[in-house]
């Protein structure tokens, strides 16, 4: 064997930055670990689509003497055949369900009556789970939450169902688990009745004045009010950015307030899916304002609860108000259009006349049953508004839960392209209400966790034939046995920008764009066992956009994994123009025994840049040192770099004091071409051995090459392996 290879060792962190090079990252892409996701775990799907059906006449009293024939059902407009139908009734105490016709045997066998086919009679609880949902609200309306949330659980348990009480923070705080123990429930409840919410008091009646000084500063210079004064430029400037301020901190307030509620709802409704047969969010709020920014997690909410049969009912605990609801977006609409109209008659004011109220659509969600009401109509459920006697309201709530038709379909569609599928539900006879799912997004697998509006069309692409392939990207998997975190998995995405439509708006003098990544990993079975995912809506100034073409975008998620083989399938999705790529690639996830030697996957170093000295040095796996490594993922290597670095990680087990050896090998087509010993430097306090070296380019022909690294202790040795090519 020839010992010509020569490995460099490199000391220190300039040195590497200088062999790496520059960043061509595009601008805040690289999230913190802080920020990723959880893993998410994934079921197979069925391809049945269950849903509830509650039905009322005029009086709103329910209608339980239905029969599968007098239902239709339509998905986009197209009949279902109906696979399985069952009316569902019982007492929240807990009695079995039952048949309310007693005059028909086939109705009480939940059979149909005028067709012979044979519809199945599926055994299903009328409720399994019910959470008691409060959202941050004020004392008083803490208080009628409080009443109506005991008046719903009545005085005798509910042993048919569990019953949880949360509260939608900042972040989701239990105040009682799941249980069918009544008095539990009720110290959960009166734990939320003397919680202190994090309450934001809206800026907007501030924010209007500023506006009107800003329109007034506005109309004096142009009618020449303001030459006489050498003041006025400097106050109507000082307004203008004053109204920028406010403006900021009211729409970063409501997207943080939003995001929080949202999000909590997401987890919930999530949490929810595991548990069989029917379940209902009930959440009591003074209104649930959705920002643009925090939309599509919102429809997120609702696809999460459609697709877990958790319906949702919405209380606005505010009750009746001393003016219309719609009060505020009429004021806000009118401030923000006497400013523009002030401002058309300035040359330096260009655009449309639109210009400035752009949040209209926006604005039209202050009313507070905007949100409440879209979260309940399109999961099945309702809302209960306009009242300062709740307690009679939310007992028809209770109604609901214990008295529903279950129906099931296959869809004629079998084409999942990611779509949402609207369904409709028709009745025969007149005079009565529906009330059900509105639809549900269509992919080919069913996930225990969120599936993401902005997920679902990435993951239909995944299963197109032939494999999705618009444009070239890479992907990369690397398995850091770190301790306390011995099946951390870094996943990394290396997109160009100019891959992705580069919307220009030449009114706005800007351009976004709106594109997602999204990674499956799944284990040898095929089971999807994490989902990571990213949606980029980015945007800049227009003049900027021929420039941001040139970028690269860097996705980065972590996965915590057992010991396994997976394979891991990242899509690239342009929401515009719906073109998409897939990229496979495969990770092993080695003995996760913390008493054990370990080792990190092997890292070929594309490029590197200064950490950040806040930063926790065990947060980032890729932090050596004082710089950030970023590796390559799959891209060959030119020989006009003439050395790249490589690093890789060694776990010592606690109380291991002996320094392992190191043996570094290069192997070509399975032929090894070198191999030499190494000395690893001492442990750091955290117990890790971070080692960096360079391979020399111009002494390697090219061709296609494997690095391997064995560490060996008194023991035991573990071995990692790096494929890379080289081209002239």
């Amino acid at each position: 064997m020839r010992n010509w290879l020569h490995v460099t060792v490199v000391l220190g962190c300039i040195t590497l930055a200088c062999v790496v090079g520059t960043s061509i990252t595009s601008r805040a892409q690289v999230q913190r670990p802080a920020e990723q996701q959880d893993p998410d775990k994934v079921v197979i799907r069925r391809d049945e689509v269950p849903f509830d059906v509650v039905v009322r006449d005029k009086k709103g009293r329910p209608v339980k003497d239905l029969t599968v024939s007098d239902f239709e059902v339509y998905e986009d407009g197209v009949r279902q055949e109906i696979n399985s139908f069952r009316f569902v009734s019982s007492t929240a105490e807990g009695k079995s369900p039952t048949s309310t016709d007693k005059k028909d045997d086939s109705v009480a066998r939940n059979e149909p009556k005028v067709t012979d086919k044979k519809v199945n009679d599926r055994s299903e609880p009328s409720v399994s789970a019910v959470a008691l949902v409060f959202d941050r609200v004020s004392a008083e309306s803490r208080m009628r939450a409080r009443d109506a949330a005991l008046s719903y659980l009545g005085d005798s348990a509910k042993k048919s169902e569990l019953v949880g009480v949360f509260l939608t923070d900042l972040s989701v705080i239990v105040l009682q688990p799941f249980t069918n123990d009544t008095q539990l429930v009720k110290s959960g409840i009166e734990k939320f009745s003397v919680h202190a919410p994090s309450l934001y008091t809206s800026n907007n009646a501030e924010t209007r004045k500023v506006r009107k000084d800003v329109a007034n500063a506005e109309l004096s210079a142009q009618t020449g009010q303001a030459d006489s004064d050498p003041s006025a430029e400097f106050r109507r400037a000082a307004a203008a950015m004053q109204l920028r301020n406010l403006e900021g901190i009211e729409e970063m307030e409501r997207d943080l307030q939003g995001n929080a509620t949202t999000h909590s709802l997401l987890n919930l409704a999530a949490s929810l899916r595991s548990i069989p047969g029917r379940k209902a969010v009930i959440f009591f709020s003074e209104g649930l304002v959705l920002p643009p920014n925090i939309y599509g997690a919102f429809r997120s909410v609702i696809n999460t609860a459609n697709r877990g049969n958790v319906s949702f009912y919405s209380i606005d605990v505010a009750g009746l108000r001393t003016e219309s609801k719609t009060a505020e977006t009429g004021r806000e609409i009118n401030s923000r259009s006497e400013l523009r109209i002030a401002q058309l008659g300035n040359a330096e004011q260009n655009g449309p006349m639109t210009k400035g109220l752009e949040r209209n659509e926006d604005l039209l969600r202050l009313n507070p049953d905007s949100g409440l009401g879209q979260l309940a109509n399109e999961t099945g459920g309702f809302l209960i508004t306009d009242s300062n006697d709740l307690k009679n309201r939310i007992q028809q709530v209770d109604e609901d839960l214990h008295s529903y038709y279950l129906l099931s379909y296959s869809s004629n569609n079998q084409k999942y392209d990611g779509h949402f599928r609207k369904i409709e539900v028709k009745l025969k006879r007149t005079g009565l209400s529906v009330q059900s799912r509105k639809g549900y997004y269509a992919i080919k697998d069913t996930f225990n966790s969120p599936v993401l509006s902005y997920e679902a069309a990435p993951i239909a692409a995944l299963e197109s034939t032939p494999k999705a392939d618009s444009f070239p990207f890479y992907v990369g998997g690397f398995s850091f046995p770190d301790r306390q975190r011995v099946g951390l998995v870094p996943v990394m995405a290396d997109v160009p920008l100019s891959a992705f439509t580069i919307h220009v708006d030449q009114d706005k003098k800007s351009y976004d764009t709106d594109f997602s990544i999204v990674t499956l990993i799944k284990n040898q079975t095929g089971e999807v066992v994490a989902k990571l995912s990213n949606q980029y809506r980015l945007n800049g100034p227009l003049d900027k956009a021929e420039d941001a073409k040139k970028e690269r975008v860097l996705f980065y998620r972590e996965a915590n994994l057992p010991p396994d083989r997976y394979t891991l399938d990242t899509i690239a999705y342009d929401a515009p123009s719906g073109r998409a790529s897939v990229r496979s690639t495969t990770l092993e996830v080695t003995d996760s025994d913390e008493a054990r030697l370990r080792l990190s996957d092997v890292v070929v170093l594309k490029r590197a840049e200064p950490a950040n000295g806040a930063d926790d040095t065990r947060a980032n796996p890729f932090r050596v040192g004082n710089m950030i490594a970023y590796p390559y993922l799959g891209e060959p290597l030119q020989r006009s770099l003439k050395q790249v670095p490589f690093f890789f990680t060694v776990y010592i087990p606690p109380g291991i004091t002996a320094k392992p050896k190191l043996t570094i090998e290069l192997f070509r087509e399975g032929r090894a071409l070198a191999q030499i010993p190494g000395e690893l430097p001492d442990a750091d306090a955290l117990g890790r051995i971070q080692y960096v070296a360079a391979l020399p380019l111009e002494k390697i022909p090219a061709g296609s090459y494997a690095l391997k690294i064995t560490v060996s202790g008194e023991t035991a040795s573990v071995s990692r392996s790096r494929s890379f090519t080289i081209l002239d």
